[in-house]
């Protein structure tokens, strides 16, 4: 690896670190130090209650939350992402994705959130209740996502490469995948990273190759990219790994079921019902996503590595799928050989090196 993916890669470990430990800490000290219980009182002095309570409280810590973390937020996803020439995207169109980022994760979280406190208030057994909601929820979103959700990002068009579509189209029936169209997205405003994806549910499943690929890789290459995104779609990865977030869901919130009495006596809450109890529920998911994370990052990569095999498998291009790991992980300054304990904290895909060297003893 070179010094400066080296360098890269570090800086986005340890300020992957840092925010963890900052969030924690944040929410920590808004519970411990009565802040949350004084915004709730100040709320309800305003003559707010039930779900314009939430609401309201929910807007207040989430403009406090991104102040406070805009820093940092700032220098990772900008000014580090310039000073290693990762990225050319102006300033105001950074402050314009975040606005729109921020409204987004606002209204998800507000419906999700305005569920649970419904669902809490109305069933004993609420905690599976919620968990079934909010696992649905993510599902119907991730149908909706290419169509709803990237345009406000993104501009997509029918890829005009004509040779390159029919392609695709090919391996799609190959592989026995139905596909709705392929589209060229212009990743090039934001990042100068290279990327695919095939994504959608139904009949919202579509390709989405950034326009960062064309100019730098081969058909063969980009073939190659495909076949490792379909094989995970026939290997059914996107459905375990629903079911395994899905589970994770469940454990969590019936962890705060068996326990939330407790917890909120540490911070002299009363009752998980009051909307001040909030930042708890988001530390019990912050410290048990931390717990399941390498357990998830391990089956990722379990996938991952399967789904290369397929790839390789269906195309039979070793050499293309070489070439094809050389020039993303030089693109895309990647930690072609992590140590292991980084490796199992933050790799959802077996390292560039790992995954050349598995193609070639093939």
């Amino acid at each position: 690896m070179s010094s400066l993916a080296k360098s890269y890669s570090h800086q986005k470990y340890t300020l992957s670190i840092i925010d963890t430990v900052y969030s924690i800490a944040l929410l920590l000290i808004f519970l411990g130090s009565g802040l949350s219980l004084f915004l709730e009182d100040f709320l309800k002095g305003l003559n707010l209650s039930g779900f314009l309570l939430v609401a309201a409280y929910l807007l207040v810590i989430s403009i406090l939350y991104y102040l406070l973390n805009l820093p940092l937020n700032f220098y990772s996803g900008f000014t580090l992402e310039h000073r290693f020439n990762l990225s050319k995207q102006k300033p105001l169109d950074w402050w314009m994705d975040q606005l729109k980022s921020g409204i987004l994760a606002y209204l998800i979280s507000l419906i999700l959130i305005l569920a649970f406190y419904w669902i809490l208030g109305k069933f004993d057994q609420w905690w599976l209740i919620i968990s079934l909601f909010w696992i649905i929820f993510s599902v119907v979103l991730a149908k909706l996502a290419p169509v709803l959700i990237i345009p406000l990002f993104f501009k997509y068009k029918k890829l005009e490469d004509e040779a390159l579509r029919q392609r695709i189209f090919n391996l799609a029936v190959k592989m026995k995948i139905k596909l709705l169209d392929v589209f060229q997205i212009d990743f090039s405003k934001k990042t100068l990273k290279a990327n695919a994806a095939f994504t959608g549910m139904g009949k919202t499943r579509r390709v989405l190759l950034a326009d960062t690929l064309q100019d730098k890789y081969t058909h063969d290459e980009i073939e190659v990219i495909l076949a490792h995104e379909f094989a995970h779609y026939r290997l059914k990865h996107m459905i375990k790994l629903i079911v395994l977030n899905s589970l994770v869901t469940l454990g969590i919130f019936y962890l705060i079921f068996r326990t939330n009495v407790f917890t909120l006596a540490i911070f002299k809450l009363d009752s998980l019902t009051q909307v001040s109890s909030l930042p708890l529920v988001f530390l019990y998911f912050l410290l048990l996503g931390i717990i399941a994370q390498p357990l998830e990052a391990y089956i990722s990569r379990r996938f991952e590595k399967s789904a290369d095999l397929m790839a390789l498998k269906v195309t039979g291009s070793i050499e293309a799928f070489v070439s094809l790991m050389e020039k993303l992980a030089a693109q895309n300054l990647a930690d072609r050989s992590p140590h292991p304990l980084i490796k199992f904290f933050f790799f959802t895909h077996p390292p560039i090196d790992e995954r050349i060297k598995i193609a070639k003893d093939k």
